[in-house]
């Protein structure tokens, strides 16, 4: 990391897994993740999901300072690492880019092992694996998703059981109708039969049964 260190303050280009592309200065540098100011927002990528990085062609002047409705998330030097920032983000709201260019917006309740849960006013409880989190970033405290009041965002801890890790917080899901990935596959909506060999066994409205691969499984929410 000492080479992209000394691109801190500088403007780099960023391609991130999902075929995305930013822009802006470099704010920071940890072990597994960065930090990115596009102007717009302050944007939090795990380092896994980062492709490539070279320096941008882009001229200061092109970008506009705007992230009034975006918060940076203070740390001190020695503990820019992805979880220490997911932690100081608990107490505001964020937007989490998941996948197929959809994001989620609500905020972080519990940080897991390997996934964490958060609430959605949307979606409601989520399991989140950490590991395809692509990028999270934070509103600034007072202002909500969706120009709604504070009171569409009633706090909701999850009353239920939480597993160390995601395999095991899948199999307490058992016997229970589920949604896979948002749901925008309709094969990954259905009836969680059974969670083993690292599948979970999922039965559609149309009674056809499907095994998915927990590693590919991005999220999990109940209907």
């Amino acid at each position: 990391m000492k080479t992209l260190n000394s691109y801190v303050g500088k403007i780099v280009d960023l391609e991130v897994s999902g075929k995305l592309f930013y822009t802006g200065f470099l704010v920071d540098v940890g072990d597994d993740i960065i930090v990115l100011n596009t102007g717009e927002k302050f944007l939090y990528l795990p380092f896994i999901h980062i492709h490539n990085i070279k320096l941008s062609k882009t001229e200061e002047s092109e970008i506009e300072d705007s992230t009034a409705s975006s918060a940076h998330i203070d740390t001190e030097a020695d503990e820019v690492t992805y979880r220490k920032l997911l932690e100081n983000a608990r107490e505001l709201f964020l937007e989490i880019y998941i996948t197929e260019n959809h994001t989620i917006h609500g905020y972080l309740i519990n940080i897991m092992d390997d996934y964490f849960v958060f609430y959605s006013p949307v979606y409601h409880t989520m399991f989140i694996s950490l590991d395809h989190l692509k990028y999270f970033t934070p509103y600034n405290p007072g202002l909500t998703p969706y120009s709604v009041g504070i009171e569409h965002f009633p706090v909701k801890p999850f009353n239920g059981s939480l597993a160390h890790n995601f395999e095991q917080q899948l199999k307490l899901l058992e016997g229970k109708f589920i949604l896979l990935d948002l749901g925008q596959n309709p094969n990954k909506i259905g009836f969680f039969k059974k969670l083993e060999c690292n599948t979970i066994q999922l039965t559609t409205a149309n009674r056809e049964t499907f095994h998915w691969n927990i590693r590919h499984i991005k999220t999990v929410h109940l209907p």
